[in-house]
């Protein structure tokens, strides 16, 4: 794709505006109106399941979504998401300028069959709660309900709008991610609709996000009678602690990389010595060399056994890529720190733990697409019985996307 004037603004991290589509207070009208909807709209995505691999819920959520995007004219295409089910939609929606701008978000959530009857969507007070009602439903309303604006205030000036809706982020997009990488690199931004991962008065957008790897430790034993011959068994589980205590410092606190095991299994009766025992860990890293030396350490490390003739293994296995540190997405993170002090509010761009689609929209070897996190609305205590977004932070987010994706089809290079 032949770069846009905004593609090249955002490699050099130069960026000016020249004269928007409509004024300001007009862009703030057209978005508080937006506010009652975009509650409405969110109300109906909570009260439907939409678990991961749970395909009947993924499908409504997938006819909603496909019927709201024709509605605004976007052309939609499907692609099956094969892994755990479901379907990514891609809309796209032709303008009269040349910037290729993405917003994407996912609408499957953590949340098992029937949670959205047992803690149905309801607001108290300034916050709203439900299953995915942040992470992530609350960034689909916030896509739906910019473009809604967009169309009120008759702005077409982006080339191409794409809109990607993916089925299985809470799994690692296994089924998408080959097309969010397909579809992002032929963008020059990529907007993404995770929740605010800052709980306070500041709203923050994500410029750094962690990548995560998944450790897996099996040890292989022998099973006897506990009571009559405990001495013939070769018990796994003993092994298996013996070398969780010995892995439990992999991590580097000076890198900020972690690695925390968080699922044991093993043993089968209480009056058979196990012969398996097996555990899980969750690592997360900014520095992707510590993949090699995470691996390697754990593999000398276990060559110490504590039970002698048990067979020990660790494997380390690559999941989402971090997203780092680049000048193009801090140059988006300026951007939306500008049109935020147009609301006289702050906005931090914060690094976190957390991985997230955000990586797999980046290209590394590429100034294209810049690529911003965290766009959805703010709130907290996600995947929880908890989870809550703010109300109040529905016009400021709305007002943002709407006034970036604006800002992104304007933007010129300065001299």
């Amino acid at each position: 794709m032949k770069p846009s004037m905004l593609a090249m603004g955002l490699a050099y991290g130069v960026l000016t505006t020249v004269a928007h589509a409509a004024p300001h207070q007009e862009v703030h009208d057209a978005v508080e109106q937006q506010q009652q909807p975009l509650l409405q709209t969110l109300e109906t995505l909570v009260n439907i399941d939409s678990g991961t691999g749970f395909v009947t819920g993924l499908n409504k959520v997938e006819t909603l979504l496909t019927e709201r995007l024709e509605a605004l004219g976007a052309e939609v295409e499907t692609y099956p998401a094969e892994a755990y089910g479901g379907n990514t939609l891609v809309g796209r929606l032709q303008g009269n300028g040349d910037s290729h701008i993405m917003l994407m978000i996912h609408y499957d959530t953590v949340f098992g069959e029937g949670t959205a009857e047992e803690r149905p969507f309801r607001i108290e007070e300034n916050r709203a709660y439900g299953p995915g009602v942040g992470d992530a439903k609350g960034g689909v309303a916030v896509i739906l309900h910019s473009l809604e604006a967009l169309e009120t205030l008759g702005f077409d000036d982006y080339g191409q709008l794409t809109v990607v809706f993916n089925p299985d982020e809470e799994k690692g997009s296994l089924g998408s991610r080959d097309l969010i990488r397909k579809l992002s690199a032929e963008q020059d931004a990529v907007l993404v609709f995770e929740p605010t991962f800052s709980e306070g008065e500041t709203d923050a957008v994500t410029v750094v996000t962690k990548g995560i790897n998944y450790a897996f430790l099996e040890v292989n034993g022998r099973s006897s009678h506990a009571g009559g011959a405990p001495e013939e068994g070769r018990n796994a589980v003993m092994e298996l602690s013996h070398q969780l205590l010995q892995l439990k410092d992999l991590g580097d606190p000076d890198k900020e990389t972690t690695l925390n095991w968080t699922i044991v299994e093993g043993g089968s009766k209480r009056n058979i010595i196990p012969e398996q025992a097996r555990a899980e860990g969750d690592m997360r890293y900014f520095d992707s060399s510590e993949y090699e030396r995470v691996l390697n350490e754990a593999r000398d490390i276990i060559e110490n056994q504590l039970i002698d003739d048990t067979d020990v293994e660790f494997r380390l296995e690559k999941g989402r890529p971090p997203l780092p540190s680049n000048p193009q997405t801090k140059a988006l993170a300026e951007q939306a720190q500008q049109i935020y002090r147009e609301l006289d509010r702050e906005l931090q761009a914060v690094e976190i733990g957390g991985g997230t689609d955000a990586a797999y929209a980046y290209h590394a070897d590429s100034s294209t697409p810049a690529v911003l996190e965290s766009l959805g609305l703010a709130g907290g205590r996600y995947h929880s019985d908890e989870e809550f977004v703010l109300v109040d932070s529905v016009v400021p987010r709305l007002y943002l996307t709407t006034r970036m994706i604006m800002e992104l089809s304007d933007t010129e290079v300065s001299d």
